[in-house]
Parts: C-alpha cells; sequence; structure tokens
C-alpha cells in the first residue's frame, strides 16, 4: 500500500523532483505541497497538486505518512522536528542541518518519537559513484591509496539564498555534502584528519568552490574539489590503487581501468622530451599492463523511496543512516574549521 507524502517546499527539488517523481511513483502517494511563497502553491494548483494552506494544515492531517522537507538549509531543523512530532516520518533534503548539534536535536526528536528520519543523499545513485565504488568492490586493482572526487562548473553560485550565509549557502554545504557521503561510502573506515581550503571567486559571503582532503587511519586520502569558476573541468573521478588506476572523465562516460600486471621493463626505451630523455615517465606497453572500460552501472534514484518506505514498515534498514548523517555533517563543521585556522585538523566526535 502506498505511503501519503507532503512535501514542504516547492521550489527546483521540492517541485521539479520530490513531486514530480511522487507524482509516478509505485511506493508514494502525493497528497499535496506547502510552501510559504503563496505563488509556488498557485503553481502546484495550476498543475493539478493540492496546495496545503499552511504547515500546521499538513501536519494536522492524519493521513500523511512523510513529510519531504526541500526548503532553505537554514529552515530545516524546526519543520523536520515539528513533523516528527506530529507522528509523521520526515525525508530532509541535504544538508540536513546547519550544525552536528541541530542534527543531534533532529535525531533525538526522531528516536522519541519513533518515525523513520532520514536526509535525501540522492547522488548515492550517480552512476559515476557507482562505477568507481564498483571498481573499489571488485578489487581487481587492490585497495585504493587515492580517490579524487570533482564537480566543475563555470556559473558561479545559484543567484538566490544558496549564495547566502545565514541560509547555509556555499559550495561544502550545497554540493561538498553529496561527495563527501559517496567517498565514507567507498573507504568506510576511520578518519584521522581533514585539510580544506575555500575559494570565494564569484562570492565573498561564502564560498563559491573549495579542496577538502580526508585523511584516513589507514593513509589512503579522499581528495574532494568543488569549483564554480572552472571553464575547463578536470576529471570527474581520478583513482590510484595498490595495482593500478581508474578514471573517469565525465559523468556520461564509462571508466577507464588500467592495471599493472608486471611493475618492471627488461628494456625500457626512453622518451624523448623538449628538455631532453626520461625513463621515469616512458609510457607503458601492453606486457606489462591490462587496459579495460567499465560500463555505466544501471541506477533508478527512486530506490531511495522505495527503501524510506519498506523502512517504515520494518522490512529494510534505512539507506542513509543517523551515524552515516552525523559523520558527514562533523566532517563539513572541521572542513570549515580547517578553512578558517590555514591548517589541517584532527578528526574528533
Amino acid at each position: 500500500m502506498k505511503k501519503n507524502l507532503v512535501v514542504v517546499g516547492y521550489g527546483g527539488m521540492g517541485g521539479g523532483f520530490h513531486a514530480k517523481k511522487a507524482l509516478t511513483s509505485d511506493v508514494v502517494n502525493l497528497l499535496g505541497i506547502y510552501d510559504i511563497d503563496e505563488k509556488k502553491n498557485e503553481l502546484a494548483r495550476a498543475n493539478g497538486i493540492y496546495a496545503y494552506s499552511s504547515l500546521d494544515e499538513v501536519l494536522a492531517d492524519e493521513r500523511v505518512d512523510i513529510v519531504t522537507v526541500a526548503v532553505p538549509n537554514d529552515s530545516h531543523k524546526e519543520i523536520v522536528i515539528r513533523a516528527l512530532e506530529a507522528g509523521k516520518s520526515v525525508i530532509c533534503e541535504k544538508p540536513v542541518a546547519m550544525s552536528l548539534a541541530e542534527l543531534d536535536e533532529m535525531i533525538a526528536a526522531a528516536n522519541k518519537s519513533g518515525n523513520i528520519f532520514s536526509v535525501h543523499q540522492n547522488r548515492r545513485f550517480d552512476v559515476d559513484y557507482l562505477a568507481i565504488k564498483k571498481i573499489v568492490g571488485d578489487g581487481k586493482i587492490g585497495k585504493p591509496l587515492r580517490i579524487e572526487s570533482r564537480i566543475h562548473g563555470s556559473r558561479g553560485i545559484p543567484s538566490d539564498w544558496r549564495g547566502e550565509k545565514e541560509h547555509g549557502g556555499g559550495m561544502i554545504l550545497d554540493w561538498g555534502v553529496h561527495l563527501i557521503d559517496q567517498l565514507l561510502q567507498i573507504f568506510n573506515e576511520p578518519i584521522k584528519s581533514i585539510y580544506c581550503t575555500v575559494t570565494n571567486i564569484t562570492n565573498k559571503e561564502v564560498d563559491d568552490g573549495f579542496y577538502l582532503t580526508i585523511t584516513f587511519a589507514s593513509g589512503a586520502e579522499a581528495f574532494i574539489e568543488v569549483g564554480t569558476y572552472n571553464f575547463i573541468p578536470l576529471p570527474r573521478f581520478y583513482m590510484k590503487a595498490e595495482k593500478g588506476s581508474a578514471i573517469i572523465t565525465d559523468w556520461r562516460e564509462c571508466a577507464k581501468v588500467v592495471k599493472c600486471k608486471y611493475w618492471h621493463e627488461s628494456e625500457v626505451i626512453p622518451v624523448e622530451t623538449a628538455a631532453g630523455l626520461t625513463k621515469t615517465m616512458a609510457p607503458r606497453d601492453a606486457v606489462t599492463v591490462e587496459e579495460w572500460s567499465e560500463e555505466r552501472p544501471q541506477s533508478d534514484v527512486h530506490d531511495y523511496y522505495r527503501n524510506f518506505c519498506a523502512a517504515m514498515d520494518g522490512k529494510e534498514t534505512q539507506m542513509v543512516t543517523h551515524p552515516e548523517m552525523r559523520t558527514v555533517m562533523r566532517v563539513m563543521e572541521l572542513a570549515f574549521a580547517s578553512a578558517q585556522a590555514g591548517e589541517p585538523v584532527p578528526y574528533t566526535e
């Protein structure tokens, strides 16, 4: 039986994604939406969707099983807690909160209510991420030593609340939350330290880009770069592993994998460069390496909702857990702390 859903916030994600997906869902039924902007409520009605007159009306409706919160980041906590206290299960857009302290209040409310509460980490369904995760899982090129994850654009921060500090704007909270979550899912080991620097090329109030290195207890590194002033993007993923390398140039492309079969060659032919000869940087040949392409995995982002509904019925464990939400939030907090201090900071809870 489908769960009844109300989406709070009828903007880009609320209207353009959550409500739209719900209209054709096999697990949820869209009861309606609510937005503080009456123009957006009118737009929803024009699209044949019921628009509630207030949040109070949403929470008082006993038919509502799930509330999806898709409003500016600084408004998440109040709405999430109110919905949980009203007996609803809650999906919150990312970042789930403005701080770890806020998130802990939300988790406490969820535990007290006994309802399911999670953050919408839809980027766990990105096919480029799933390809890298599969390569790591297959183990054909060994454990990853360093994975670099990049998102590059050239249009700056959107000219809305995402560029304003009071509403939780900036790229760490906007895109960093996704890329951090992805790489923590891949490495799944204790974090040792965080080092972050930020850029303010197009926006002086919040970060419009950043460089983040997460060092793990094993010495492995996850490097994340987000830029909004990059007119030539670097590869989406690059991985250096124990026995080879992998690269995804663009999310629309297959992963290229190179495995080292033999470390030494009997005779290395020097490469002639403009400044002289080099053996160190001489290319490999087919004798010592094996190359292949990894096909793009199949993915359905609505599996997030399917899992959430199954978790409500006690049939599955929720996909994005409270401990995972806390770790991502803490990494982002420490990224800001590192950027302010200008040096690496140890990972602490």
